[in-house]
């Protein structure tokens, strides 16, 4: 698929001018020490995200600035400024005090997007402790490793998803508190737990930030992979210089925008990008408690006057499914910049951005890993459809082969990262064997699979064990989604390699229907041949099976490995991350 660059915004969609002016100018210019000179830093050299994020717009005219627009699933909305978010994570800090934590100490969330779970992370981060952030809609097994692993002290939650989840505690004998936040009310204590009132309601709204070192470890997310317990990447305090400088020259932000970031604390861009990055601007941030529902999503954009917004691709294909009738019926017209990601956007992705927005969607490349983003697509850039875009300033990534030496532009090899951005990650908690093995030849190897055109755009073609070899040509599963999703009836593609006796694998693709279409026999052909036509038989699928949804992460990622765990009856590995239907 060969796509033109699409022209920018027009003008009168883009009111502000882009923070990254001549992205060729910047690059030449940009350095990392002028980043860190932009923030406020501790006395003596320290630096803290909670008070690059919070405290340090409390000596400016943003004190009363609406740092949070916050809306409940039953449409309550409640609003804080930034000197009441400070307040808020000063008397959260000094509750986590009186439970015993300690600077170092592990502290988890397990909670839905309310507003004492953002009060929580930050004071943890005062505190000099490290925040450990969960899926509201994880099981007990998925709480139970994680807690484990990373031997936390101290388990916030609701009663609710403490139900869920309480008959792990016995396998726990690190966590000493369990604290239960019962918005509600009314209810009882669980035998076991305190009361979130009974140790944050007499707290001072006065704290003094512990003196944390940028190297100081603040947050850690767990990932999934194919096999094994999830593993704990851990970032330090550092990472914050990342989050600000990429929500400043990437998400764009400027002082009068109203930004909202659709994911989940639990994952890592509900952290970086739903806290972290717009805090760290002084921007406001709409944060709604509930879930997807198209019609919602666009009446919250009206109603707040959203100018910036960052979804991911599951979410951008769950509205082209529901139609592109929807967004007209709202005044959308605040939205100025939209920005997509969680795994590569297909291109026809982008271009529905112009259909149902007036503006194209901007996609953009990392990793929990990575801490921020490192590859994207600016908004003074001609959007090439399908490309991650091009690499953050200060950022060097490459195209290497086995032995980590650079590839031309045009060839496929493993995307790697040269070590040294601020919000790398630092380890796998207690797996130090399994981060060093991430490393070849003085290059970080991310596990994605992609090649770098003539003008420096980069483009994703799968994870290293998604790539299919069909009859010795290597295939990814990426370009074969994309074309299907252009036929009128697919709404989302999943492909794996499926083991042949003759050609080692053939391509084979799980396909979901929009509404109004129905599976058959006669579509399954008209696919198939679709897919011959726009990638040449070797390329396109054999086989074609319908699905009502295809298994994702709440990060919004295919999960290609369990469909194809499931289609060749082997073990499904871990399922933790995976989005409930």
């Amino acid at each position: 698929m060969n796509y033109e660059p699409i022209v920018k915004p027009p003008p009168e969609r883009m009111p502000v001018t882009p923070n990254l002016i001549g992205y060729e100018a910047v690059g030449d210019a940009f350095r990392w020490d002028d980043i860190r000179a932009e923030l406020d830093g501790l006395p003596g050299g320290g630096l803290n995200i909670a008070y690059e994020c919070i405290d340090r717009h409390l000596t400016t005219d943003r004190k009363d600035k609406v740092a949070m627009l916050w809306e409940a699933k039953d449409g309550r909305a409640e609003t804080y400024t930034f000197a009441q978010m400070a307040a808020g994570s000063n008397k959260a800090a000094n509750a986590l005090r009186s439970l015993g934590v300690e600077k170092g100490d592990r502290v988890f969330v397990f909670l839905e997007r309310v507003p004492e779970l953002y009060f929580t992370v930050f004071g943890t981060l005062k505190l000099g402790a490290v925040i450990g952030p969960l899926f509201s809609a994880f099981g007990p097994d998925a709480v139970r490793d994680r807690l484990a692993d990373s031997e936390a002290k101290v388990l916030l939650t609701s009663p609710d998803l403490w139900a869920r989840v309480k008959d792990i505690r016995a396998d726990l004998p690190r966590l000493q508190h369990v604290v239960i936040l019962d918005r509600r009310g009314g209810g009882d204590v669980p035998e076991g737990t305190v009361a979130w009132p009974d140790v944050f309601d007499a707290q001072s709204e006065e704290f003094e930030i512990e003196a944390t070192d940028p190297e100081d470890f603040a947050i850690m997310h767990y990932t999934s992979g194919t096999t094994g317990k999830p593993k704990g990447a851990a970032h330090v305090h550092m990472a914050v210089m990342g989050h600000y400088a990429t929500a400043k020259y990437v998400l764009d932000l400027h002082d009068d925008d109203v930004y909202w970031c659709t994911a989940d604390p639990g994952w890592v861009t509900g952290t970086s990008y739903g806290m972290f990055g717009p805090w760290s601007n002084g921007a406001t941030s709409l944060v709604y408690e509930g879930g997807f529902a198209a019609g919602h999503w666009y009446s919250l954009i009206e109603k707040y006057r959203v100018t910036v917004w960052y979804t991911a691709p599951t979410a951008i294909r769950m509205l082209m499914k529901a139609g592109e009738e929807l967004p007209r019926k709202r005044d959308l017209s605040s939205l100025r910049y939209v920005c997509s990601v969680g795994e590569p956007l297909n291109p026809e992705g982008v271009l529905w951005g112009l259909k149902a927005f007036g503006l194209p969607i901007h996609d953009n490349w990392w990793q929990t890993e990575t801490g921020s983003i490192l590859i994207a697509n600016y908004p003074d850039m001609d959007i090439r459809p399908g490309s991650m875009g091009r690499p953050f300033p200060g950022v060097e990534p490459a195209i290497i082969d086995d032995d980590g030496n650079e590839l031309p532009p045009g060839e496929e090899g493993d995307l790697a990262v040269r070590p040294g951005w601020p919000s790398m990650f630092r380890t796998y908690w207690n797996n130090q064997e399994l981060y060093e093995s991430r490393f070849r030849n003085g290059w970080y190897i991310t596990g994605d699979r992609a090649r770098r055109d003539a003008d420096g755009y980069f483009w994703f073609v799968g994870r290293a064990d998604d790539v299919i070899n069909t009859a010795g040509h290597l295939v990814g599963p990426f370009e074969v989604e994309s074309a299907l999703l252009e036929h009128p009836a697919v709404a989302e593609a999943g492909v794996i390699g499926k083991p042949d006796p003759i050609a080692m694998e053939v391509v084979k693709a799980f396909v979901a229907l929009k509404d109004g279409y129905e599976p058959s026999d006669k579509l399954r052909r008209e696919l198939i041949r679709f897919g011959r036509e726009k990638l040449g038989t070797i390329v396109a699928p054999r086989e074609i099976e319908f699905v009502a949804s295809l298994p994702k992460t709440r990060s919004g990622k295919i999960m290609r490995r369990l469909l194809k765990a499931r289609e060749l009856g082997l073990p499904e590995g871990d399922t933790s991350t995976l989005e409930e239907d």
